[in-house]
């Protein structure tokens, strides 16, 4: 069995995947274009097999696992060239979301059944 990957294992995977493999990161803006363009593939697959546009024909082989994976790609490109330790970032999300909505979603009645 593979070893598990970290977000941190992640990162330094992408970086030197991208330093070996492909030669140099693209600039950030193209990278944000790209990164627009998979969330963009991902909608898609998503918003016709669970929403309540057809499935086209071309679409239904898509692996939903594969284009987020796609995503996850450029945007570690993005933290990687930013300077940005997502492991980091996670946690002090995960510390924000807990004292912001710590019983928000608690205390909405639409959420309840």
């Amino acid at each position: 069995m593979s070893q598990e990957i970290t977000i941190k294992s992640a990162q330094a995977q992408v970086d030197e995947w991208i330093k070996t493999v492909g030669v140099r990161y693209f600039n950030e803006l193209t990278n944000m274009a790209m990164l627009t363009e998979e969330v963009g593939e991902l909608a898609r697959i998503i918003a016709r097999r669970y929403g309540e546009q057809s499935e086209k024909e071309s679409d239904k082989g898509k692996d939903l696992g594969d284009e987020m994976a796609d995503v996850l790609w450029v945007l570690i490109c993005l933290a990687n060239q930013t300077g940005v330790d997502l492991t980091e970032a996670l946690q002090k999300n995960f510390e924000k979301k807990n004292q912001r909505d710590g019983d928000r979603h608690q205390k909405n009645p639409k959420l309840h059944d």
